[in-house]
């Protein structure tokens, strides 16, 4: 959970691997359940596992499951189950053109590379802790975790196997210069803060999966309820130890708070304008005095403890300052960019068979036609429209 309006909760490292394969392709897990191939890209195949395994990846980690929308296999007709079928299959096949790809321009990833990446990484994470705490609670394994990274530097790899992915300093300045207006802010602050969840949904989703036993909706409103004024209460306590004390703020912060992503940082928000942060939060940031901590502030999201320790008065940022990120930033443009002309190419190419025919896009798509076409039919015709 993040406060932060767009904020995005995945590290620079990844996003380029993320953005061509699509979320969710990774940490998808091992183990050999079925080998039959149900599609053929030009000499290889893929099989019902490698489908499978991602298939059940994706809707754990959908937010249909996460909301409690039922067992979306159920039903493999539903338009949830198709929407998703169609992407996974899509997926499969462009991880498959471009690892095709990587061995016929003799791309390899030494042990070395894949430990560099990591290292990189931990130092943008702060620590190892810190990147332990993030496999944990995302449940991948230390072995996910290192097949992964390889396929990300194998991807990053191919990438610049392409003319034209280097970024000149040139470039980049050239960028900021052209493009001042990005680079301007109004005030800002720096802040910390320490989240405890009030939103009903999500207790809902917490207090379920720590059950073993189903719960009946009105014990679960009792439930939720409780563990709002538990939270409340804890916030109060919270907020008057640091009030006496801030020195422990990022200790609490590590501990206690539920903004997974700024918690691993000790709680830090970093720089923001009031304008990206809901405005009770804004409101209470932006009247503290620097380095008192002030709370709770309740928000749609919870209770929020805050600490602002600094200020910026409206500006321009600097090239100097932006210079590194921005450089980062055109860079995973240009392969990006190179990457997906190397997916065309192949596409354009490649022989892909469907040994299987329903895992075929055009087949899925026409199911997931008549599926909308029937919703859409019987919203019409349903008594609120009468």
């Amino acid at each position: 959970m993040n406060i932060k309006k767009e904020r995005g909760i995945y590290m620079k490292s990844t996003k380029l691997l993320a953005t061509l394969l699509v979320a969710g392709m990774l940490f998808t897990g091992c183990g050999l359940k079925n080998s039959q191939a149900i599609i053929k890209v030009n000499d290889s195949t893929i099989t019902q596992n490698d489908f499978d395994k991602l298939m059940d990846k994706q809707i754990s980690a959908s937010p249909f499951a996460k909301m409690g929308l039922g067992d979306i296999k159920k039903d493999k007709d539903g338009v949830l189950y198709l929407m998703t079928e169609r992407a996974v299959v899509t997926q499969l096949i462009i991880e498959e053109l471009l690892n095709q790809e990587a061995k016929n321009r003799g791309i390899k990833v030494s042990n070395k590379d894949v430990d560099e990446a990591i290292s990189e990484i931990i130092d943008k994470l702060g620590g190892k802790d810190n990147l332990s705490e993030v496999l944990k609670q995302n449940n991948i394994t230390i072995s996910q975790f290192k097949s992964d990274i390889k396929t990300q530097v194998k991807m990053k790899k191919l990438a610049q196997s392409s003319e034209n992915v280097k970024v000149s300093d040139k470039e980049v300045k050239d960028f900021y210069n052209k493009n001042i207006e990005k680079f301007k802010h109004g005030e800002q602050v720096r802040a910390y803060h320490i989240l405890l969840l009030t939103d009903p949904m999500q207790l809902a989703q917490e207090i379920t999966s720590n059950g073993k036993k189903e719960v009946k909706d009105e014990d679960l409103s009792k439930k939720i309820d409780a563990k709002i004024k538990e939270h409340e209460e804890l916030a109060k306590k919270l907020t008057k130890e640091l009030q006496a004390d801030n020195s422990k703020f990022s200790e609490y912060a590590k501990k206690y708070s539920q903004d997974t992503m700024s918690a691993q940082k000790g709680g830090d928000l970093g720089y923001f304008e009031a304008k990206v942060m809901v405005p009770e939060f804004s409101k209470a940031a932006f009247s503290a005095k620097p380095n008192t901590v002030v709370g709770p502030v309740k928000t749609q999201f919870g209770y929020h403890i805050i600490m602002v320790t600094d200020r910026k008065a409206a500006g321009t940022e600097s090239f100097e300052n932006v210079k590194n990120n921005l450089k980062e930033s055109l860079t995973n443009e240009k392969e990006i960019k190179a990457i997906d002309d190397i997916v065309n190419a192949a596409k354009k190419k490649a022989t892909i068979e469907y040994i299987d025919k329903q895992y075929n896009p055009d087949e899925i798509t026409n199911k997931l036609t008549k599926q909308l076409e029937q919703m859409q039919k019987d919203a019409n015709t349903s008594p609120a429209k009468k």
